[in-house]
This record gives C-alpha cells, sequence and structure tokens, in this order.
C-alpha cells in the first residue's frame, strides 16, 4: 500500500502544521457508564454485502487523505488546548505510514495482548491450531477406508469402524464422506460438530463458555470497520461482538474481541480471506468484554523528518518519562470528516432527530468515495431514502444502515430507523459528546490551576469520587485528581471550573440535572477520568535517514 500523506495537527495558534510538541495521546475509552453489552439471544443473520470501491474521486490514498484533512477538525476544535510542559519541544510528522503507529491492548490482567503470529496464517499453524480445535470439541479424525467396496463383507467391516467409535466414546458420532474420489470415515465430537453446522440452533455445549474471546490484528482499519466486516462474512449481526477499546484506524493495532456463540473454528477460516486482518488466540469464556475494562496500551510511534535540536528531544522526551501526558481524548473520537461525531452526539441528546439526521447524510466537503458523494448529494434534493440508499454498493456503512432504516420504518420513526446502526456505533456519537466535554474542562482546569491538586478538586478512592478540602489538596498530586464526563451518577468538582460544566451543558440546551435520555441507550450516567497519565517504560530512539537527510525518533511507552 502506497505510503500516505503526512497527517497535519494544530498549533496553538490553530494553523495546520506538521506535528507539534511531541505528544502521546492514550486510547482509553471512557464508556460513559455504559458497556458495550452483547445480544444473549440468538445472533441473527443478515444477508452478506458485495464490498465494491465504486467511483473514487479521482485521488490517490494519500492526495484524499490529505483532502480529507484539509476539512477535518484541529485540536482546538476538541478542547485539546494546553501543553503539559513549557519546554519549546520538536516538530515531526506523525503517522506518515499507518504503520508508524503500532498499538498493543494492555488487559485487565496487565497483560500486553499480542498474536502469536500475525505474519502465519491458521493453515500454516496445523499443530496448534488443530489442537485448540481438539480442546474446544470441534475437531475430527478421518479413517480412509477406499479399500473396503461396497460388497457385503467390507460393508460390515465399515459398520464395526463405526459402531467402535460409538462404543469407546459416548460423546462422539461418526458418517461418511467421499473426498477427491475417496472414502472417509468421519468421527467427530457431536455437540462441537452441531454447534458449527447449525450456529443459529445454538445446539451449544453446556460446558463451554458462551463467547469465544480471541485477538485480533489489523492494519488501517478502526474497530467499528472491522468489526462489520467481521460480521458480514459471518454473516451476524454487529451487536454479538464486544471488545474494551476502540483502537485507531490509521495504525497496525492489537486488541481482544469477544463474539457471542461463534466457534473457534468459523473464526479461523476468516484468515483465508481476510485482508489487512488476522484472529488467533482463540478460547471460550463464559462472559463478553466491556469498554474501559483494559489498563491501557502499548504504543510504538515513529515520528518522521524531525527538526529541533537534541537538546530539544531529550528534553521533550523526559518530560513524557518524569510528568506524562494531558490524557486528553484523541481525534480519532472524534471523526475525520468536516461533521463531527460528537456534534452528532448533541443532537441525539437534545432529542433533536432531524437534526441528527441531516448530520449524518447530508453532503460534506472533503475526498469521500464517488458512490457517498452522490448519495449525499440524492439524499440532499429528493429527501428519499430508497433512491439515496440506492447510490450505495456497500450498505453496511452507517450511512447506509440510517437510510435503510428511513425506507423501512419512514421518516417519522426517526428514532426505531435511527436504531438499524449497530448500538456500539450508536454510543460512539453520545461518548464522543462527552469525551468533547471532558476535554473542553479539563483545559479550564488546567488553565485555572495549574498541574497541582486544589480545593474542590475530585480524587477516587475505592471508585467512589471524593470532594478534596484545602488540606488535603496538600497531600494529593495531579496524577490523583479526576475530572468527570457529565452524566447522571457523577459529581462534579465544587470550584469554579467544576461549575463550568453547568454553564457548559446550558449553552447546549441540556439540563445537568436531568442527564436521562426517554431512550434508555442514550441516557448519560457519566464516567471519572484522571486529568493526567504517566506512561511506564518510556524509552526511544533518533535515528539518521540517510536517504533523505532527516531524522525519525521511534518511541515505545505504556500508557496506563
Amino acid at each position: 500500500m502506497a505510503d500516505a500523506e503526512p497527517m497535519l495537527v494544530p498549533a496553538p495558534g490553530g494553523e495546520k502544521r506538521a506535528c507539534p510538541a511531541l505528544e502521546v495521546q492514550k486510547d482509553e475509552n471512557n464508556g460513559g457508564g455504559h458497556s458495550h453489552k452483547p445480544a444473549q439471544d440468538e445472533a441473527e443473520e443478515t444477508e452478506p454485502v458485495e464490498e465494491e470501491d465504486g467511483e473514487g474521486v479521482g485521488l490517490g490514498s494519500g492526495e484524499a487523505f490529505a483532502e480529507m484533512m484539509k476539512h477535518g477538525l484541529t485540536e482546538l476544535d476538541v478542547g485539546i488546548l494546553k501543553f503539559v510542559s513549557e519546554h519549546k519541544g520538536f516538530s515531526g510528522i506523525l503517522k506518515e505510514r499507518y504503520s508508524d503507529f503500532v498499538v498493543h491492548e494492555v488487559n485487565k490482567e496487565g497483560k500486553t495482548v499480542w498474536l502469536d503470529d500475525p505474519l502465519a496464517s491458521v493453515a500454516e499453524q496445523p499443530g496448534s491450531e488443530q489442537l485448540q480445535l481438539f480442546k474446544n470439541k470441534e475437531g475430527n479424525v478421518s479413517i480412509e477406508v477406499n479399500t473396503l467396496t461396497f460388497s457385503k463383507p467390507h460393508e460390515l467391516k465399515r459398520t464395526l469402524v463405526h459402531k467402535a467409535v460409538k462404543t469407546r466414546t459416548w460423546d462422539w458420532e461418526t458418517k461418511t464422506e467421499e473426498r477427491e474420489g475417496k472414502k472417509f470415515i468421519v468421527a467427530y465430537h457431536a455437540a462441537g460438530q452441531k454447534a458449527l453446522a447449525a450456529p443459529r440452533k445454538h445446539s451449544w455445549p453446556k460446558s463451554r463458555g458462551a463467547f469465544c474471546h480471541f485477538v485480533l490484528y489489523k492494519e488501517n482499519k478502526d474497530t467499528m470497520e472491522a468489526i462489520n466486516v467481521l460480521s458480514k462474512f459471518l454473516r451476524m449481526r454487529p451487536n454479538v461482538f464486544s471488545y474494551m477499546g476502540t483502537k485507531d484506524k490509521r495504525a497496525i493495532t492489537v486488541q481482544e474481541i469477544a463474539v457471542l456463540k461463534v466457534t473457534a473454528e468459523r473464526l479461523s477460516h476468516l484468515n483465508k480471506c481476510l485482508n489487512n486482518f488476522k484472529l488467533g488466540n482463540f478460547c471460550y469464556k463464559k462472559h463478553p468484554l466491556k469498554l474501559g475494562e483494559l489498563q491501557g496500551n502499548h504504543f510504538t510511534v515513529v515520528i518522521r523528518n524531525i527538526t529541533g535540536t537534541d537538546d530539544q528531544v531529550q528534553q521533550a522526551m523526559t518530560s513524557l518519562r518524569e510528568t506524562g501526558f494531558i490524557n486528553y481524548y484523541g481525534m480519532q473520537r472524534f471523526g475525520t470528516t468536516a461533521v463531527p461525531t460528537h456534534q452528532v452526539g448533541k443532537a441525539i441528546l437534545q432529542d433533536n432527530w432531524n437534526e441528527v439526521i441531516d448530520l449524518i447524510l447530508k453532503p460534506r466537503p472533503g475526498a469521500e468515495k464517488g458512490y457517498m458523494v452522490k448519495c449525499r448529494e440524492e439524499w440532499a434534493q429528493s429527501q428519499d431514502p430508497e433512491a439515496a440508499l440506492k447510490k450505495l454498493p456497500v450498505k453496511r456503512c452507517v450511512e447506509g444502515q440510517l437510510l435503510r432504516g428511513l425506507s423501512m420504518y419512514g421518516k417519522k420513526n426517526i428514532i426505531t430507523a435511527f436504531a438499524m446502526i449497530p448500538r456500539n456505533n450508536r454510543l460512539m456519537y453520545i461518548h464522543s459528546y462527552q469525551s468533547f466535554m471532558w476535554n473542553t474542562m479539563v483545559s479550564r482546569r488546567i488553565e485555572a490551576f495549574g498541574l497541582k491538586a486544589v480545593e474542590g478538586d475530585l480524587v477516587l478512592r475505592g471508585g467512589t469520587a471524593f470532594v478534596l478540602s484545602a488540606a488535603e489538596a496538600e497531600t494529593h498530586s495531579i496524577q490523583d485528581v479526576v475530572m468527570p464526563l457529565p452524566g447522571f451518577d457523577v459529581i462534579y468538582p465544587t470550584h469554579h471550573v467544576g461549575k463550568g460544566y453547568r454553564e457548559k451543558l446550558s449553552a447546549d440546551n441540556l439540563d445537568i440535572d436531568n442527564m436521562r435520555h426517554r431512550v434508555r441507550d442514550y441516557s448519560l450516567a457519566g464516567a471519572y477520568r484522571r486529568i493526567l497519565i504517566k506512561p511506564s517504560d518510556v524509552n526511544w530512539s533518533v535515528t539518521l535517514t540517510i536517504t533523505s537527510v532527516s531524522s525519525n525518533i521511534t518511541i515505545s511507552v505504556i500508557a496506563n
């Protein structure tokens, strides 16, 4: 894949330039009081969709990315206003290649998640995979019986083989199969085979956990996009999947995924037909995954074409290691187009459903696939969901799912139509609004009080938030301080910044005292998030690239 153009991010003044002083963001999920809970009922299948590129916009991948970013957001737009220190820093190009940003999840046990061999397919690992399938009761044993003809004596011999298997193994069954002109007696575990052959009937062994957990390795796709692809190939709805955190698109990422009542064998077969994905490390558990229950992420980041003296680089990296970074929600939380996801979230919370539809479907500046441009134009001109839907060859995108809902339920039932979008995608919008509020209020908090604990701040004790007194503030550091994401189940700082939450929400026509929505899914419980993160295991190296006569820095950190 050709390298894309560099991502531009805003300087403190608001203009776009190459990456300013180093800022490593923690990709932690707030959950906003919500956890992704997959449906416990039967996984409903949907029709597979042909993946087509459609008509492009006449730009190469790098040009398209740069064009999109011209109309995208800057840090200032999402409340990212402050730096953790005042040193000069250095600049460089972040994510010039998606392989410059590598993320490994750190699970709730504190273990970094790895795929055993991301470059090898399951077919190339027959020993370990067959052992896993045997443990999962999905394997089988084939006995070639081609020498046994259909004469009476040989028929009796085959019958004896069938009987021998069934009498010696109470939970195994047999059948005769023909493969490439040869006959085999196949012995298989009854429960495992039934679950594989008829997944919708859920002949699921009672002793087996209902959720298959696996490690997903992906390149240059975000988590929700990856889930949509997996659900398409499995002919299931995306809401049967759960995960602990959403990972960046423009990156190589490794994370744990759980899926309801899908066998490891079915999942492993996907390795043969998926590009930029690998699945492995299968096991069964009794529970799904929940957003935010990870401990953190391990990042390996390359910043290219850095400018600045050796002293400036060392000063910035030492600050990262010893002070940490402001725990802002990163840009991936807010989308990459001219319509930010937090604006959609605000409209949902306001119960302004016509605005929700308009924001998602209206034409927007920036590079998009040709068919998406035509779809938006059709909607703007005709307001006909069926006509707009016909412009989309790929209907599993958010726009396609919404148009499908509008064509099924009509424009007078927008809430029902909107529910055609997978639940996690819908919650992403309101979580994005919470993240925007958190970023904005944290910038105000640091502007007002700097990087020290003060009276009126919040800290967590055993998961419960408490307000610091003046005396208590003297015994706490900024690393102890949390700020709330707005919701009905949180308290707010008692200093003037905390009171600014009410003012900010009121300006958005939202009531801080009534964060429950008439649609339960969109009620915000709230959550707490630390202001400052001090990463562990920070190390870096600077290399000189002779071909371009420039320096690159490679950074490895764990953000907990």
